[in-house]
């Protein structure tokens, strides 16, 4: 075996092999990744400052699209670099560093997938309770759960990456690699199982009542009586916005289920270079979900107007009409 072979070429019996890459493809791998990781950037910013600058977008729903836009606009700063680097066939940066940089992907990774059920609660009372819905989520309830959600994402994931914190390396087979471990079986329950079933009824229940609801204003049966003056009927802005948060979340399925349906073949789950293409789809969908809300949302196409624009520099542009 050639020195060249090796990413330590000083230690011949424990070194990982140097596989090494045409510089054209090489090439290739950093332009895309990289081109992904700074949209995903620059999108998520203009969601977050559209959120927290006009007024008008202070709503529950929009709260927890701004929680989910700083957990896309971190995976694309911070984890989607990173695993460029994973794309190289040696990792050089040590062992605890490699573990350290894996505690933000799985707390990124985590958040979303509770901001996702979050909006599906939310969208779940407009549409079934749209009675109570003012005065069960409120801004202050809103807020108090996006909090939890961020302390539960980092909890669990020094409790899930415990054992790799606490000997860093120990499941690499030689130097030069970086893989970390994970009970497969607690992973696939906590993070895809429960969450994905309860935003899957949650969403079916909601799409139920929606379509009772166009039917019954289609058949005109609500007559101007003492019934239907107690009658609540959906808004028609509340359906398109569960219409709309459907796309979202149907999108957020189809990047996270590749991923977890492969570690349902078997418990352990090793996450290392050789799976690093359905990683990153499930980062992938970080980029998506700006480029949905232009596409689904008008307010979101005015804000970036605005912003580009630097209206926004304005006095008192948190008060321009964005909706």
């Amino acid at each position: 075996m050639e020195e060249t072979e090796l990413c330590f070429p000083h230690l011949l019996n424990v070194s990982c092999k140097k596989y090494k890459r045409p510089h054209s493809e090489t090439l290739f791998i950093y332009i895309v990744l990289s081109f992904i990781s700074l949209l995903t950037v620059v999108l998520n910013v203009l969601v977050i400052i559209s959120i927290s600058h006009f007024r008008q977008l202070h709503t529950p729903t929009n709260l927890l699209l701004f929680s989910l836009a700083v957990s896309d606009f971190l995976v694309g700063l911070l984890v989607m670099p990173f695993h460029i680097l994973l794309t190289e066939p040696c990792w050089f940066l040590g062992d605890l560093v490699c573990v350290l940089f894996y505690l933000l992907p799985f707390i990124t990774v985590y958040a979303s997938v509770v901001n996702m059920v979050l909006i599906s609660v939310d969208r779940y009372v407009a549409i079934c309770d749209p009675l109570h819905y003012p005065t069960r989520i409120t801004l202050n309830r809103v807020q108090i759960c996006v909090v939890l959600c961020w302390i539960y994402c980092v909890f669990y994931t020094f409790l899930i990456l415990h054992d790799n914190l606490k000997q860093p390396g120990r499941y690499n087979s030689c130097y030069g690699e970086c893989v970390i471990y994970v009970i497969g079986a607690v992973d696939i329950v906590l993070v895809f199982i429960i969450p994905v079933s309860t935003i899957i009824i949650l969403y079916v229940r909601v799409f139920v009542v929606a379509v009772s609801q166009a039917r019954a204003m289609r058949s005109h049966i609500a007559a101007v009586t003492l019934q239907c003056s107690v009658t609540v009927t959906v808004k028609k802005s509340e359906m398109k916005a569960a219409r709309n948060l459907g796309v979202v979340v149907a999108v957020f399925l189809m990047c996270y289920c590749p991923y977890y349906c492969l570690s349902l073949s078997g418990y352990e789950l090793t996450i290392s270079s050789s799976t690093i293409f359905l990683v990153y789809l499930v980062y992938f969908n970080s980029y998506l979900n700006p480029v949905i809300y232009a596409f689904l949302y008008p307010w979101f196409r005015k804000s970036v107007k605005l912003i580009v624009t630097l209206e926004i520099l304005q006095p008192n542009s948190c008060m321009i009409n964005v909706l």
